[in-house]
């Protein structure tokens, strides 16, 4: 993957930035700069790390598409950060969280990404259920092979099998 363009990284910050200011701004509040960090591996495009004050995004997904970043990930995880200021410790997504999505930041209240995950999608194992096919990621996959842990379909709530064993 080549590396960030310090142009990219300033983009996202001072957005970051901007959206720190707006919630000061609105609330009358005046919350200091989270640490922003590129770290940020797999599927998730962000995270918020509220009582450390600081967000990480994943570069690769940042790359393909900075667009999407700057309008719905980075209020998305700022966010968190607004939330826990003005909240405490709250459902991650909750009502307070989508409140502030929507007034403060005019941004969607997706609890999850749309972004093309295929260049950071890990290997992944082939389940089923009644619905059909389902793939599990490997962490998941070794879970069950190690019998820590069961998967149920989210449509029929059927547990998920390996394919090729009986149901």
């Amino acid at each position: 993957m080549p590396s960030l363009s310090d142009t990219l990284m300033k983009t996202v910050t001072d957005r970051v930035h901007a959206c720190i200011d707006s919630a000061n701004l609105q609330f009358g509040l005046h919350l200091v700069y989270p640490q922003v960090g590129f770290t940020l591996r797999g599927r998730a495009a962000g995270t918020a790390h509220p009582t450390e004050w600081r967000l990480r995004f994943n570069p690769v997904l940042l790359q393909q598409d900075a667009e999407a970043f700057l309008q719905e990930v980075i209020p998305h995880e700022v966010c968190h950060l607004v939330t826990f200021a003005l909240y405490g410790r709250v459902k991650p997504h909750g009502p307070e969280w989508r409140d502030l999505m929507i007034n403060l930041f005019n941004a969607p209240a997706n609890t999850t990404h749309r972004l093309d995950i295929t260049a950071v999608q890990g290997k992944t194992f082939s389940y089923q259920c009644r619905c059909g096919p389902v793939a599990l990621t490997i962490r998941r996959h070794h879970k069950v092979q190690r019998g820590q842990a069961t998967y149920r379909c989210k449509q029929c709530q059927q547990v998920l099998t390996p394919v090729g064993e009986a149901r």
